[in-house]
């Protein structure tokens, strides 16, 4: 493959230029109906991304779950928020696997309102945050999320429901546990009666406080992205075979984890790669040398950090928006030489998965758009098409 970089700051829109190169020399009356095609892509593109849409009562916490998640706000500075008073929607288009839009609906406001288009909004919702204060009275909010999830449900059976216990952070232990059981078991009790009872709704623990909200909205981007699979098998291979114990895929800017391997995510471990993210991002905007950023260089970066306690924290970047992070005993750190070529093997192959995606959202806004055109769109030369890539480490090397 081409050097990474290249796909780098690819996306949607981007992608969808390569109609006007393919057809610069088209007669003047064809080029007209070409340029409708892609004017129609670019306009529309951002409608195929899937939706998170943040709900639930006034002051429960969705502006600051945002702004400390994907604006780098300070906790404290989450106070003086004010309240949100219309629908906000923001995109997210960091890397090749995170693209997705983020709506937020204030507590106050009905978001099946007939006037606020509904049916538009939710068919193409790829989930629903429901955020609940657990330290305030959470029966209207629990009623709220049954007419939620039974509304929505109606609309789009397809859409994932996340429902964040948040600000525990001021609850003893005992408190987080009982009150997330609590809500859930009212919660199914209500679903119960309604036709929708086999609907599953995942409940998780948050606080802008600590860790949590990261690696909880991360759970929820990850079935977002269809390529997981992929990456969790890309994962398994390469710490199987370099003696790692536990390996993520980060999006820097964001702390979101897009994939890991299949082993369970222990928390203490998810907070230190975190950690040393901070600390690398902060170093580099201190020491860092923004006049002459070269891509390249960038994309090639490492660091270690070598903890008290045998332990090793390697991070080696993919390009300048994503990072793999390793947790590995010192002692295999030794075959330092064996885990980077096992890293170029890894790199290359989430290389092969942007390159598949970036085809298939080009075809996918191809075939869309194209809909729109009158019938002298036939007359176009037909687009490329693109097989399906299978994505496989085939040259790593195994430490003994």
């Amino acid at each position: 493959l081409p050097e990474t970089s290249e796909y780098r700051n690819s996306n949607m829109l981007d992608q969808a230029s390569h109609i006007e190169q393919r057809y610069a020399a088209m007669p003047s009356s064809q080029r007209d109906v070409h340029e409708n095609i892609e004017s129609t892509a670019k306009h529309s593109a951002y409608h195929f991304k899937p939706r998170i849409i943040l709900m639930g009562s006034k002051r429960s916490g969705k502006s600051s779950i945002q702004k400390v998640i994907f604006h780098k706000m300070s906790p404290n500075e989450t106070l003086f928020l004010e309240s949100t008073t219309r629908v906000t929607q923001e995109e997210m288009s960091r890397n090749s696997f995170i693209q997705f839009q983020i709506w937020e609906y204030p507590g106050q406001m009905d978001a099946f309102d007939p006037e606020l288009d509904p049916h538009g909004m939710f068919s193409v919702c790829g989930a629903i945050i429901f955020v609940i204060d657990a330290q305030d009275d959470y029966s209207r909010a629990i009623q709220k999320l049954v007419d939620t999830v039974t509304k929505a449900s109606r609309i789009n059976l397809n859409i994932n429901f996340e429902v964040f216990v948040h600000k525990v952070d001021g609850l003893a232990d005992d408190q987080k546990v009982e009150a997330q059981r609590e809500i859930f078991q009212r919660v199914n009790d209500d679903l119960l009666d309604t036709q929708f009872s086999n609907i599953q709704l995942n409940f998780y623990l948050t606080s802008i406080y600590d860790h949590s909200i990261f690696e909880s909205f991360s759970r929820v981007v990850q079935k977002l992205i269809p390529e997981l699979p992929v990456l969790e098998n890309l994962l398994n291979i390469f710490i199987s075979n370099s003696a790692i114990e536990k390996a993520f895929l980060f999006d820097l800017s964001s702390k979101i984890y897009i994939a890991t391997d299949s082993s369970p995510v222990d928390m203490q471990s998810y907070e230190l790669c975190c950690d040393m993210i901070d600390m690398i991002t902060d170093v580099t905007v201190i020491y860092g040398n923004s006049e002459k950023f070269d891509t390249r260089k960038e994309s090639n970066s490492s660091s270690v950090i070598q903890l008290s306690n045998h332990t090793v924290l390697y991070q080696r970047q993919v390009n300048s928006y994503l990072a793999v992070v390793c947790i590995l005993r010192r002692e295999s750190f030794t075959h330092r030489g064996v885990i980077n070529f096992n890293f170029t093997c890894l790199k290359n192959a989430i290389a092969q998965v942007f390159l598949h995606r970036q085809h298939q959202v080009v075809e996918t806004t191809e075939a869309r758009s194209s809909k729109t055109v009158d019938s002298k769109r036939e007359s176009l030369p037909a687009a490329r098409s693109t097989t399906a890539t299978t994505t496989t480490i085939t040259t790593v090397t195994k430490i003994p």
